[in-house]
């Protein structure tokens, strides 16, 4: 089987790469063959065999021609051009989509269906949801400026994201979301697409209530989660006396929340490891030490020593790692009950939930859980035992009942 993986990025940069260069790395050992289409960077890792790639475009630093900018991020007519050569030269059964907003726009959707239909070859259109980018022109179903979510979008109503300046807090490029979201759903582009792989059923949800969405197939499926080599070594550690937070320091991760309970717990120490624009916000207080941004063998041991770790995000998560993450290292988790957290959440096995933005109810969980040891223990072995996809079983799923 040739299988074609379309990413914006071809080089480490987040979780939606970890999560395609994995798949494709299962795919090659299991023989089949895997080649990328994204853009051209210095750091690209992987590619195709025709070279054929989009122009490195960088929204953030400018490195884009300003009068352009409109043009490139609403219909790729260059990546239209690209791919053809791909998929020419290739010949692929499945084509699987990941990243494409922006700098590849799913103008490539158009030329993956004409190609297929020009060729008379029944090309597989896979795509994997990792945001909300198909309902929600900002991809996060959240209105930024008034730190509040919202579903205003759903059912193609996308002059709400204009209304609310929703991308930036700019009325610019608000108003070219909305637009680039009608002129998708006025082509009905994304009914090309044989599959759509939502990581949580709470995505899932949200995307069974759009009328042209709902004429793909859409399945719910968590990802799948990577256990290092050092894995069955950390977890021969033992626990400390801490509560861990892990992760960005920024409002919709519910950093303020999580802030306010802890001041409230003045017995209880925290370690919080991270980075993000609200990490001022913990200087001062006695019972945190911030650890600032960590990974590897340290963030692991970090996690696992921890009595148990804290989830306190207030927009709709999708299938965060994280907490995968703290449940294989057989750290429970307080999670709060938004999105797709309580999917990931054995509540009273492998943790508790509380009320996503409210003090009282995290801070009382928090409490509850520290004063329990004997749960506390309890819950480490749920933890132990809880099971989570491989790449391996993930990858055997796809080539199943996607593929």
């Amino acid at each position: 089987m040739k299988v074609l993986i379309v990413n914006k990025f071809l080089y480490p940069n987040g979780g939606s790469e970890t999560y395609i260069f994995e798949i494709g790395k299962q795919l090659e050992k299991l023989g089949h063959e895997v080649q990328f289409f994204g853009m051209e960077h210095e750091g690209r890792s992987v590619g195709n065999n025709v070279g054929a790639y989009t122009p490195d475009m960088d929204f953030h630093t400018g490195k884009i021609d300003k009068l352009l900018y409109p043009f490139k991020i609403l219909y790729s007519f260059d990546a239209k051009k690209q791919i053809r050569k791909v998929l020419e030269d290739m010949q692929p059964d499945v084509v699987h989509l990941n990243n494409i907003n922006f700098q590849i726009t799913p103008a490539v959707i158009d030329e993956i269906y004409n190609f297929r239909k020009r060729s008379g070859r029944n090309i597989k259109i896979v795509s994997t949801a990792h945001d909300y980018q198909w309902v929600c022109p900002n991809h996060m179903m959240r209105i930024p400026s008034k730190d509040c979510n919202c579903d205003d979008c759903l059912g193609g109503h996308y002059i709400n994201c204009t209304k609310n300046r929703c991308i930036h807090d700019s009325a610019v490029k608000s108003l070219l979301g909305s637009v680039e979201a009608r002129l998708y759903r006025m082509k009905k582009t994304y009914s090309r697409v044989d599959t759509i792989i939502c990581p949580s059923t709470f995505l899932y949800e949200r995307f069974s209530k759009d009328s042209i969405l709902k004429q793909t197939k859409l399945i719910s499926k968590h990802n799948f989660f990577l256990k290092g080599e050092d894995h069955d070594e950390i977890l021969k550690l033992s626990k400390k006396d801490y509560v861990l937070y892990f992760g960005r320091y920024s409002k919709e991760k519910g950093i303020l929340t999580l802030i306010n309970a802890v001041k409230q717990l003045p017995e209880i120490p925290f370690i919080f490891a991270g980075k993000g624009p609200l990490e001022s916000e913990l200087s001062g207080i006695e019972n945190i030490e911030n650890k600032g941004f960590l990974s590897g063998y340290e963030l692991k041991k970090l996690i696992r020593e921890a009595r148990f770790a804290i989830y306190p995000s207030e927009w709709y998560e999708n299938c965060p790692f994280a907490v995968m993450e703290a449940i294989s290292y057989g750290t429970p988790v307080i999670g709060a009950r938004i999105g797709g957290i309580p999917e990931l959440i054995g509540e009273n096995r492998t943790g508790l939930e509380f009320v996503s933005g409210d003090v009282k109810s995290l801070a009382d969980t928090i409490h509850r859980l520290w004063n329990d040891e004997d749960k506390q223990s309890a819950m480490e072995k749920f933890c132990m035992d809880a099971r989570f996809d491989t790449v391996e079983d993930y990858v055997d799923w796809l080539i199943k009942e996607v593929y």
